[in-house]
C-alpha cells in the first residue's frame, strides 16, 4: 500500500519499473507509531524496516550509567530499521523511538531480501540507501570531532529544518554531544548576534 509520497521518494533515489513498484506495494503496510512508542527496542531481534511518511524518529543508545545518547534523527521522508540486527541476526543495540506521532509504511525484512534477489533494480535502490546512510554517518563523525558546538548546531538547523519545534531540547543537545545548558547558551548567543 505505497502512497504517492513513498513512490516519489523511491523514484528519486533510484527509478524502479512498475513491476518492482507493484512487488514493493505488496510488502508494505501502513501503521501509526505514536509519540514515545518504539519501532525497535534495544535487545530485540529486528525483523522489519519502515518508511517514515510523517513524523520524527530518533535512534539512540544508553550507556552503563543510564545516560541516553541520540545517534540520529529520521524525519520524513526516510527509512528506519535496526540494520545491524537485521543483517547479523543479533540483538539490537540502538533503539528507535518516535518523538512525534508518525505515519509509517512497514515491511518484513525477509520480504525485502526476496525482492533484492528477484529484482536488480531494487537491489541497486537498497545499495543507494545504504550508501546515503554511510555518508551521513561519516559526515556526523567528522563534525563531532572537528567542529565547535555552535557550528554543529548551525549544521543541525539546516539539515533538520523545523525539528526544533517538534522535539525536546534535551534530544537536540544529546545529538550534538553537549549539555542542555550549553545548547541554551548557543541559542541565546545566536539570537543576540
Amino acid at each position: 500500500m505505497i502512497e504517492e509520497q513513498f513512490k516519489a521518494y523511491i523514484q528519486h533515489v533510484s527509478p524502479l519499473n512498475e513491476e518492482v513498484v507493484n512487488a514493493l506495494n505488496a510488502c508494505f503496510r501502513k501503521e501509526i507509531l505514536k509519540k514515545n512508542e518504539y519501532f525497535v527496542r534495544e535487545g530485540a531481534y529486528a525483523q522489519q524496516i519502515a518508511f517514515v511518511a510523517s513524523g520524527v524518529v530518533r535512534a539512540f543508545y544508553i550507556d552503563e550509567e543510564g545516560k541516553e545518547y541520540n545517534k540520529q534523527f529520521f524525519m520524513a521522508p526516510a527509512f528506519i530499521g535496526a540494520y545491524t540486527s537485521l543483517l547479523t541476526k543479533t540483538p539490537n543495540r540502538i533503539a528507535q523511538q518516535a518523538l512525534t506521532d508518525c505515519e509509517l509504511y512497514v515491511a518484513d525484512y525477509n520480504l525485502i531480501e526476496e525482492l533484492y534477489a528477484r529484482y536488480h533494480q531494487f537491489e541497486r535502490f537498497g545499495r543507494k540507501i545504504a550508501e546515503h546512510y554511510f555518508l551521513e554517518k561519516e559526515k556526523k563523525e567528522l563534525e563531532m570531532g572537528l567542529l565547535e558546538a555552535k557550528d554543529r548546531y548551525l549544521i543541525f538547523q539546516k539539515e533538520f529544518s523545523g525539528i526544533e519545534n517538534l522535539i525536546a531540547q534535551r534530544h537536540i543537545a544529546s545529538y550534538l554531544g553537549i549539555s542542555q545548558t550549553q545548547l541554551s547558551r548557543i541559542r541565546r548567543k545566536l539570537l543576540e548576534d
